[in-house]
This record gives structure tokens, sequence and C-alpha cells, in this order.
């Protein structure tokens, strides 16, 4: 089955880009505009991209932190209902939500509240992209839980904590992390960006620069992803990653914000060339 194809969405992305200065870059209200032209199915898949947000401020919330990143899908005073009674979250999501609510609980049986809180719902966040069918999705999450999980890893082995604490999923590359004492893990031959962010996170002391580092890997990961998609939902969620990374640099450096901003167009001119090719 194909999926719906949005030529004219993708032929305004440019544009909604030319909107936002960087000094504020408005990533939110790019993926609303983007969000009232997709299917149900699809806008979907965008709100669960989001999710990871979402996560990220629960976990603030419930740790009492008053951090908010602004990319999530839901308001604080919506992911403070969303604590006391889940109706809006991922139905993953919201079982560990209530299972960590209520440990006498229903949910509290098939999920173990002695983990953390935070490894247990991205656990879910990541089980609900990976159940998706959307490829981009799917294949973006397993990329970047992964790339968390080797950042986790090196910085604990680094400070003398046990790897299996930091890293979420349990697949063969989290056993991988768990159990190698190889420099790399084991994992050069099957990760080819590892060595890469090894060097980040071992290398750079400097935090804002080892961010930059990695967050390098993701923009040509998303890239990479879609690169014979035009006019899909893989071609406007891989632009939605690149414009969350913009957003992020934005806020934290304004001088790599408008580089990446740059860069961000000057890609999509590139595909524009692409289709005027054919």
């Amino acid at each position: 089955m194909f999926g719906t194809e949005y030529y004219c969405l993708v032929a305004s992305l440019k544009e909604y880009a030319l909107d936002a200065d960087t000094k504020g870059f408005d990533a939110p209200a790019i993926r609303a505009a983007i969000l009232e032209e997709l299917s149900k199915s699809d806008a979907r898949s965008v709100r669960l991209l989001y999710g990871y947000y979402d996560c990220e401020n629960i976990a603030a919330l419930r740790a009492g932190r008053s951090v908010h990143n602004p990319l999530g899908n839901l308001t604080r005073e919506e992911l403070e209902e969303e604590l006391k009674a889940p109706r809006r979250l991922p139905e993953g999501v919201a079982h560990v939500v209530r299972a960590y609510a209520d440990p006498e609980g229903e949910d509290a049986e098939t999920v173990d509240t002695a983990r953390r809180f935070e490894k247990s719902l991205f656990g879910a966040y990541y089980a609900e992209c990976a159940a998706s069918k959307c490829r981009f999705l799917c294949q973006w999450s397993e990329f970047d839980r992964t790339l968390r999980n080797v950042a986790a890893a090196v910085t604990a082995r680094a400070a003398g904590r046990a790897v299996e604490e930091v890293v979420v999923g349990d697949d063969d590359i989290v056993s991988q992390l768990c159990r190698s004492s190889a420099s790399d893990f084991g994992l050069r031959g099957e990760l080819p960006y590892v060595d890469a962010v090894i060097a980040a996170v071992n290398d750079e002391a400097n935090l804002v620069e080892k961010e930059h580092k990695i967050d390098r890997i993701r923009w040509s990961e998303a890239s990479e992803l879609a690169t014979f998609d035009y006019f899909d939902i893989n071609a406007i969620l891989s632009y939605l990653v690149r414009v969350n990374i913009v957003a992020r640099w934005a806020r934290l450096d304004a001088a790599r914000g408008r580089e990446l901003f740059a860069r961000l167009l000057k890609e999509l001119d590139g595909r524009e060339l692409i289709e005027n090719k054919q």
C-alpha cells in the first residue's frame, strides 16, 4: 500500500523555514502548520516522533524539575493531568506512567517498577516507535535509541558506573554495551558512527561542543534515512528532525543555530534540483 504524497507541502517546506527567525526559531509552529496538511495516520507518526520530548518533560515533572522542552506535544499543565490519569499519551507510555503511580495496581503487573522510571518510560516510548508502520519513524527511533545508549555507556564506563543502569532496551547492541570491555564495545563493524560518538564523549571536555558533534551525526542520519523520499511522510519526518536540531542550537548557540539553519535551506534547495531533473 502506497503512502500519501504531499507535493505541495514538501514544496512549501523552505517557505516555512524562511518564515522563522533563528533567534527564536519556532519549531512548534512549523510542526503545527505541517500537521494541518497530513492524513490522520501520518499525523500520528509526527506526534509520536515528538513524543520523545513529552517523555523528557514527564521525567522532569515527576522529578520536580521546572525545565520543560517546548518541542513536546503537551504543555506542562497537560502533562500534570496525564501523570494523574493518562489519556493522551501513547498506550505503552501511559501504561508505564500508571504502573509507577500505583505500584500495587494492575498495570504494575507487567512493568518492573524497581527499575528507574526514566528507563521504563523511554523503553516504552521506543517500543511504540518500533511498532509503527512508518518506515522512517521505526528506523530513526532505533538509531536514536542506539546513539543515546552508546553515549550513555561511554559516560557510565568513564564514571565507573554499571552500563546496564543507563541504557534503554534489550536488543543485541544493548547486550554488547553491557558486557564488552573493548574500547569500541566491539561495535565498530556494526555501527559506522560508534567511533565518532566515543570520541565526542571521551575527547571533548566542552559539553556544548560534544553535543554539537553528536547532533551532526543525528543530522546526517536523518538525511540519509530519507535519501530517496521526496514527497512522503518519511521526507517530512526527516525535515522535522532537522528542524528540531536547528531549534535546539538556536537556543544553545546562536551562531551554530544560523549555520544549521543555512544548511537546512541548502539541503531543501538540493531536493528541488533533484525534482527538476525528474
